[in-house]
């Protein structure tokens, strides 16, 4: 891979980052508001440990078997759809306040590390993403898992660094609002989690017509 390809490659990740937040960065938000930058750095790594699993997958050709079989497809989808809709709903519940980011239980980090995970995970594009992405930047000249290594790790700190940059804009936010705030802030983001579900849901995810 030469330092030509490797800097459009990371343009092209760039481009695609430069969009509104998606469920994982609302999620991000969310928890960084309530929990602190902290506790939410559990929510993140849980997020990159599955863009992990789905690039690995991506790499043995996962995509492929996926791509073939709508039942799979259907299966991750609604695997989805549910999730989100879980998510968002607890968020249009939730009766936390700006307290309770002072505070702490057990389980806490694992169970943020497991939101930002399965929230992650639950994105049925994402293995088909990646298996469409690498390969437009890999030279078949030269040896394919170290050029797979450079392009996945070079990711996954992007990804890292905008997860981050989401969790302190929703640190520097936490300062400024009150529990009627955080009340409301928690129902958008448990609306847009539920939206986000229903747009899923509605999407037609059968191989050839995504």
């Amino acid at each position: 891979m030469s330092i030509e390809t490797y800097l459009l490659y990371l343009v092209a990740v760039g481009v695609f980052f430069a969009t509104p937040p998606d469920t994982s960065q609302l999620l991000i938000i969310s928890n960084s508001i309530r929990h602190g930058l902290k506790r939410t750095k559990w929510t993140i790594a849980g997020d990159l440990t599955a863009n992990c699993l789905q690039m690995t997958a991506a790499a043995f050709g996962l995509a492929t078997i996926i791509a073939s079989s709508a039942t799979a497809f259907t299966i991750i989808k609604w695997m989805g759809v549910l999730y989100l809709a879980w998510i968002g709903a607890k968020l249009l519940i939730s009766k936390d306040h700006t307290s309770n980011i002072q505070h702490s239980h057990s389980g806490e980090k694992l169970r943020m590390y497991k939101q930002g995970f399965f929230t992650s995970l639950a994105n049925p594009f994402a293995v088909a993403f990646f298996a469409a992405l690498f390969p437009q930047f890999i030279d078949t000249s030269i040896a394919i898992i170290p050029q797979l290594l450079i392009l996945g790790s070079t990711y996954i700190v992007i990804d890292g660094l905008i997860l981050l940059a989401w969790g302190l804009t929703g640190v520097h936010a936490s300062k400024r609002i009150t529990a009627l705030d955080l009340s409301l802030i928690n129902k958008i983001c448990g609306a847009l989690m539920i939206t986000a579900a229903g747009l899923l849901a509605v999407k037609d995810l059968e191989p050839g017509n995504r």
